[in-house]
């Protein structure tokens, strides 16, 4: 596939969930487009190895992690303050962790596991843009990407809990969009379809089908094709479109 060029120069990006999947291949697309890169990761171990992995191709100086369990607010607060300590500055946010949760119908649905994903893909979501949003008023420059899906759009029958966080993601994007339109921040969301992420593919199997079987195009979503659009719109040329939705639905959106 031809790569285009994409320049992030210098800014100084956060990618929650950053050390797999689509925020793993973010993470490389804003490396090579010229990006400093702070991953944000809840896993010690997973997020050791991603930095080193990131590290070896673009310098230890251009990268760094964070542990953040994004369903702490006061962890993603301290996050927020380390990043801007590290580089001066936060530019880029995208917002890209989450949990899946189980497939069950809403009435057999745990308690519990609703609680996570709403903790998570919502909260989670809500902590990480207050906390850095004054950082992107105060140098009037930031663009956050929130990762929402196709299910927010949709409702995914069997996961009630994702569908309605990604759904709440996709309403979020838009309330802080008009807030900050006044300013030289822009807000934008992707909901992307089924795409072989490990959260993903620890779905039921039926479930999967289910997905590949509602997109036109018949197959999965690339990882970079998602990190095409999402480095385009971290980019300083998406100078006016904000509080948008971006589909990666390989035509399965209707709207």
């Amino acid at each position: 596939m031809q790569i285009n060029a994409i320049n992030l120069a210098d800014r100084v990006a956060v990618v929650t969930g950053g050390a797999q999947g689509i925020g793993q291949v973010v993470g490389r697309r804003f490396l090579d487009s010229g990006a400093k890169l702070v991953v944000w990761e809840v896993v010690a171990d997973r997020l050791a190895k991603a930095v080193e992995e990131f590290a070896a191709v673009a310098g230890a100086e251009r990268v760094h992690g964070e542990v953040v369990d994004i369903a702490d607010e006061a962890g993603v607060a301290a996050a927020v303050r380390n990043t801007a300590a590290r580089f001066g500055r936060i530019d880029i946010l995208v917002n890209n962790a989450a949990l899946v949760g189980p497939n069950a119908t809403l009435a057999d649905y745990p308690s519990d596991a609703w609680k996570s994903v709403i903790d998570v893909d919502v909260n989670g979501t809500f902590y990480c843009c207050k906390h850095v949003t004054p950082v992107m008023l105060a140098q009037d420059y930031g663009r956050i990407v929130n990762i929402a899906s196709i299910a927010g759009k949709e409702g995914n029958p069997n996961a009630a809990a994702y569908s309605s966080a990604k759904a709440a993601v996709i309403a979020m994007t838009k309330s802080l969009g008009k807030e900050l339109a006044k300013s030289n921040i822009a807000v934008n969301c992707v909901t992307p379809a089924v795409a072989r992420t490990p959260g993903a593919m620890e779905q039921a199997p039926e479930h999967i089908e289910y997905m590949l079987a509602k997109i036109p195009r018949g197959r999965f979503l690339e990882l970079d094709e998602a990190a095409a659009m999402i480095a385009w719109l971290a980019s300083e040329e998406n100078s006016f479109t904000t509080g948008a939705v971006f589909d990666l639905s390989g035509g399965r959106a209707t709207y």
